[in-house]
C-alpha cells in the first residue's frame, strides 16, 4: 500500500499531459480572406485580438497569436470591399483535462492562466463584408466526415 500512492503519484505526474510542458503559449493559426462568393482576397490587412494580445497580419498568410481562453477576434479590411469579422472560439486542449484528473487541478489552473490549456481552429477564413464565428468543434467534424466521405467513395459498393 505505501508504494502504490507515490507510484500512483508519479504516473499521475509523468501521464497527466500538463500543458505548459507539452504545449506552446503560442499557436500558429492559417489566415485567409474570401468574397462571399468564395474567390480569394489577398492583401487584406488584419487584425486578431484577444486578452493577451492584438496582432497585425496580412491575409492570406499564417500568424502567430498567443493562446487563451477568451475568444479571438479578427478584423479584416481592403480598400473597396466591406471589412470582414470572425469570431475564433477558444477550446480547452485534451490536455487540460488530463491536468484536472490526474493533477488535482493545479496544472490546469497555471494552464489557464498561461493560454497553454486551450486552442484555437487552425484555418481562420474571414468572409469580406460578413460576421462568422467559427469553432474547432466543426473542424473536428468536418474532419470526420471527409474521412467517412473518403472511405465510402473508395468502397467497393460506390463502384
Amino acid at each position: 500500500m505505501k508504494i502504490t500512492v507515490p507510484l500512483l503519484i508519479l504516473s499521475a505526474s509523468l501521464f497527466g499531459g500538463c500543458s505548459t510542458i507539452t504545449s506552446s503559449e503560442m499557436q500558429t493559426v492559417t489566415l485567409s480572406a474570401r468574397t462571399q462568393g468564395g474567390d480569394a482576397v489577398d492583401q487584406t490587412k488584419c487584425t486578431l485580438k484577444n486578452d493577451k494580445g492584438s496582432w497585425t497580419a496580412t491575409a492570406p498568410g499564417n500568424v502567430m497569436i498567443r493562446r487563451s481562453a477568451e475568444d479571438l477576434n479578427v478584423e479584416c479590411k481592403k480598400d473597396g470591399m466591406s471589412d470582414g469579422f470572425l469570431r475564433a472560439i477558444s477550446r480547452s486542449a485534451g490536455s487540460m483535462w488530463g491536468n484536472i484528473i490526474f493533477g488535482g487541478g493545479i496544472g490546469a489552473i497555471i494552464d489557464h492562466n498561461k493560454g497553454t490549456g486551450y486552442d484555437y481552429p487552425n484555418d481562420l477564413r474571414v468572409l469580406m463584408g460578413e460576421s462568422v464565428t467559427i469553432d474547432r468543434r466543426d473542424e473536428k467534424n468536418s474532419t470526420k466526415q471527409d474521412v467517412a466521405g473518403a472511405a465510402a467513395a473508395n468502397s467497393p459498393a460506390a463502384y
